[in-house]
Protein backbone atom coordinates (compact mmCIF):
# COMPACT_ATOMS: atom_id res chain seq x y z
CA UNK A 1 0.00 0.00 0.00
CA UNK A 2 2.24 2.22 0.84
CA UNK A 3 4.79 1.86 -2.54
CA UNK A 4 1.24 3.15 -4.03
CA UNK A 5 0.76 5.58 -1.82
CA UNK A 6 4.18 7.20 -2.19
CA UNK A 7 3.86 7.19 -6.12
CA UNK A 8 0.41 9.21 -5.60
CA UNK A 9 2.29 11.62 -3.59
CA UNK A 10 5.30 12.07 -5.99
CA UNK A 11 3.08 12.34 -9.28
CA UNK A 12 -0.14 14.22 -8.25
CA UNK A 13 -1.02 17.68 -6.60
CA UNK A 14 -3.48 17.18 -4.18
CA UNK A 15 -5.89 18.76 -6.37
CA UNK A 16 -6.93 19.26 -9.89
CA UNK A 17 -3.72 17.03 -11.01
CA UNK A 18 -4.89 13.96 -9.01
CA UNK A 19 -7.47 11.91 -11.02
CA UNK A 20 -10.39 10.75 -9.75
CA UNK A 21 -10.29 7.15 -7.70
CA UNK A 22 -11.56 5.09 -10.47
CA UNK A 23 -8.82 6.28 -13.32
CA UNK A 24 -6.23 6.31 -10.59
CA UNK A 25 -7.04 3.09 -10.11
CA UNK A 26 -6.81 2.12 -13.59
CA UNK A 27 -3.26 4.13 -13.58
CA UNK A 28 -2.04 2.32 -11.11
CA UNK A 29 -2.86 -1.18 -12.16
CA UNK A 30 -1.30 -0.41 -15.83
CA UNK A 31 2.11 0.58 -13.93
CA UNK A 32 1.64 -2.83 -12.61
CA UNK A 33 0.89 -2.19 -8.27
CA UNK A 34 -0.98 -5.44 -7.39
CA UNK A 35 -4.61 -4.88 -6.69
CA UNK A 36 -4.99 -5.75 -3.26
CA UNK A 37 -2.17 -2.75 -2.72
CA UNK A 38 -4.11 -0.35 -4.95
CA UNK A 39 -7.29 -1.21 -3.34
CA UNK A 40 -6.11 -0.60 0.18
CA UNK A 41 -4.38 2.84 -0.75
CA UNK A 42 -7.95 4.19 -2.46
CA UNK A 43 -9.58 3.61 0.68
CA UNK A 44 -6.66 5.06 2.60
CA UNK A 45 -6.65 7.91 0.39
CA UNK A 46 -10.61 8.33 0.68
CA UNK A 47 -9.99 8.45 4.81
CA UNK A 48 -7.64 11.12 4.30
CA UNK A 49 -10.16 12.88 1.61
CA UNK A 50 -12.52 12.65 4.56
CA UNK A 51 -10.37 14.00 7.64
CA UNK A 52 -9.49 17.08 5.06
CA UNK A 53 -13.30 17.81 3.88
CA UNK A 54 -15.28 16.35 7.13
CA UNK A 55 -19.30 16.44 6.21
CA UNK A 56 -20.82 19.16 8.33
CA UNK A 57 -23.86 16.10 8.99
CA UNK A 58 -20.63 14.26 10.84
CA UNK A 59 -17.87 15.78 11.38
CA UNK A 60 -14.61 14.17 11.36
CA UNK A 61 -13.11 14.97 14.84
CA UNK A 62 -13.73 18.04 17.60
CA UNK A 63 -10.85 20.29 16.80
CA UNK A 64 -7.76 19.99 19.13
CA UNK A 65 -6.77 23.16 21.23
CA UNK A 66 -3.29 24.17 19.56
CA UNK A 67 -1.92 23.90 23.68
CA UNK A 68 -3.52 19.99 24.08
CA UNK A 69 -1.28 17.67 25.24
CA UNK A 70 -2.08 14.12 23.46
CA UNK A 71 -2.43 11.24 25.98
CA UNK A 72 -1.86 7.74 23.91
CA UNK A 73 -4.13 4.68 24.49
CA UNK A 74 -2.75 1.12 24.51
CA UNK A 75 -4.19 0.26 21.23
CA UNK A 76 -2.33 3.45 19.39
CA UNK A 77 0.85 2.62 21.36
CA UNK A 78 0.84 -0.61 20.41
CA UNK A 79 -0.52 -0.08 16.60
CA UNK A 80 2.23 2.85 16.30
CA UNK A 81 5.04 1.78 18.05
CA UNK A 82 7.71 3.39 19.64
CA UNK A 83 9.65 4.61 16.70
CA UNK A 84 6.19 6.36 15.21
CA UNK A 85 5.40 7.86 18.65
CA UNK A 86 9.18 9.27 19.00
CA UNK A 87 9.08 10.88 15.99
CA UNK A 88 5.41 12.19 16.20
CA UNK A 89 6.75 13.52 19.49
CA UNK A 90 10.10 15.23 17.70
CA UNK A 91 7.79 17.29 15.09
CA UNK A 92 5.51 18.46 17.80
CA UNK A 93 8.19 19.84 20.08
CA UNK A 94 10.33 21.33 17.10
CA UNK A 95 6.73 22.59 16.52
CA UNK A 96 6.28 21.68 12.84
CA UNK A 97 2.80 19.75 13.11
CA UNK A 98 0.00 21.19 14.43
CA UNK A 99 -2.33 19.79 17.02
CA UNK A 100 -5.28 19.38 14.13
CA UNK A 101 -2.87 17.73 11.63
CA UNK A 102 -1.59 15.42 14.21
CA UNK A 103 -4.68 14.17 14.76
CA UNK A 104 -5.09 13.49 11.17
CA UNK A 105 -2.08 11.39 11.00
CA UNK A 106 -2.52 9.28 13.99
CA UNK A 107 -5.82 8.04 12.51
CA UNK A 108 -4.63 7.60 9.56
CA UNK A 109 -1.88 5.56 11.26
CA UNK A 110 -4.16 3.89 12.27
CA UNK A 111 -5.72 3.22 9.21
CA UNK A 112 -2.35 1.75 7.93
CA UNK A 113 -3.05 -2.27 7.83
CA UNK A 114 -0.66 -4.16 10.29
CA UNK A 115 1.43 -2.61 13.13
CA UNK A 116 3.57 -1.29 14.75
CA UNK A 117 3.96 0.96 11.99
CA UNK A 118 7.17 1.59 10.53
CA UNK A 119 9.05 4.87 10.80
CA UNK A 120 9.64 5.27 6.96
CA UNK A 121 5.80 4.50 6.59
CA UNK A 122 4.98 7.10 9.16
CA UNK A 123 6.91 9.54 7.24
CA UNK A 124 4.70 9.06 4.08
CA UNK A 125 1.55 9.16 5.98
CA UNK A 126 3.05 12.60 7.46
CA UNK A 127 4.03 13.57 3.96
CA UNK A 128 0.59 12.67 2.70
CA UNK A 129 -1.48 14.86 5.50
CA UNK A 130 0.85 17.77 4.62
CA UNK A 131 -0.06 17.20 0.99
CA UNK A 132 -3.47 16.76 1.35
CA UNK A 133 -4.10 19.62 3.67
CA UNK A 134 -2.00 21.71 0.89
CA UNK A 135 0.63 22.62 3.50
CA UNK A 136 4.02 22.60 2.76
CA UNK A 137 6.56 21.42 5.50
CA UNK A 138 9.22 23.76 6.28
CA UNK A 139 12.66 22.38 4.36
CA UNK A 140 14.31 20.93 7.63
CA UNK A 141 11.01 19.41 7.91
CA UNK A 142 10.73 17.80 4.81
CA UNK A 143 14.54 16.97 4.67
CA UNK A 144 13.79 14.58 7.87
CA UNK A 145 10.75 13.36 6.28
CA UNK A 146 13.07 12.11 2.79
CA UNK A 147 16.07 11.48 4.67
CA UNK A 148 16.67 7.31 4.92
CA UNK A 149 18.22 7.10 8.27
CA UNK A 150 19.69 3.78 6.91
CA UNK A 151 21.78 5.79 4.27
CA UNK A 152 23.03 8.79 6.62
CA UNK A 153 26.67 8.82 7.29
CA UNK A 154 28.06 10.04 10.78
CA UNK A 155 30.28 12.97 10.74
Amino acid sequence: MFEVLTFVYENYDPGQSCPEPAHLERKLTALGFESDEIDEALVWLKGLEGAAHPSPLSPWLVQPQADSMRIYPRHEQQHLGTQALGFLSFLETAAKLPAQLREVVIERAMAAPGGPVSLEDLKIIVLLVYWRFGQEPDALVLDELCDHSTERVAH
